[in-house]
């Protein structure tokens, strides 16, 4: 059985989504704010976070880029519907993806199912096809969901892996932001653009020497993005 933190200083909220993920068969975890989360998955094995992003002591953000620093669990972030910009900021410091308040039940359960399923795949080599793909020094064995740039191991979260994958797959290829999104999350690419860009812009912080003058993963203005043959 699958284990799902749900962190909120709302006790009501907590409570609601704990009787939606049981019913889909998951354990449910709970903690109140960012530090309660925090020692939570110091002591026990969790394979996804639900964090809101307004909470005491300490925040969404600052938990996720906490964890960040030595996990990539996948994380889905809850922000009220008119703050964009805490959207785009639990983004920028790991999150997978975010729902807004109110949310739909069915809606958060999707997107619990999605970011489990890409997880589990991530870290699961016996799936795996035994295919490696590289360009230059830019190397993904897909046996062992491993990323290495010159030799070194780059660590990425599940997204950043797919999207990275799907790029180097087809190398020369200019994807659309709307090509990825749908591609990566299995939906319609409505609003899109923030979401992929932040992710783009980590993969090139992490598997690029400078991200300004990037080697491998290059823009196409008005079009997309691309992995350069190499």
């Amino acid at each position: 059985m699958q284990t799902i933190l749900v962190c909120d200083d709302d006790k009501e909220i907590v409570e609601a989504i704990e009787i939606y993920l049981q019913q889909e068969g998951y354990a449910v975890l709970k903690a109140y704010d960012g530090e309660e989360a925090l020692a939570v998955l110091q002591e026990q094995d969790v394979q996804l976070l639900i964090i809101d992003v307004m909470m005491p002591k300490l925040d969404g953000i600052r938990a996720t880029l906490k964890i960040r620093q030595e996990s990539s669990i996948p994380i889905i972030i809850l922000s009220a519907k008119t703050e964009d910009m805490d959207k785009i900021l639990g983004l920028n410091v790991g999150a997978d993806d975010y729902v807004s308040k109110p949310f739909n039940p069915l809606e958060l359960i999707a997107r619990v199912k999605s970011q489990l399923r890409r997880y589990t795949k991530l870290g699961n080599a016996a799936e795996a096809q035994g295919a490696v793909y590289s360009t230059g020094g830019l190397s993904i064995n897909d046996d062992l969901k491993e990323v290495t740039v010159d030799g070194e191991v780059v660590r990425l979260t599940p997204i950043e892996y797919n999207i990275l994958l799907l790029l180097v797959k087809n190398q020369g290829k200019v994807f659309s932001i709307n090509q990825i999104y749908e591609s990566i999350w299995n939906e319609n690419a409505i609003g899109a653009d923030n979401t992929v860009a932040v992710h783009i812009r980590h993969i090139r912080e992490k598997i690029e020497i400078n991200p300004k003058e990037p080697r491998y993963l290059k823009v196409v203005w008005g079009v997309g993005y691309k992995i350069e043959k190499n």
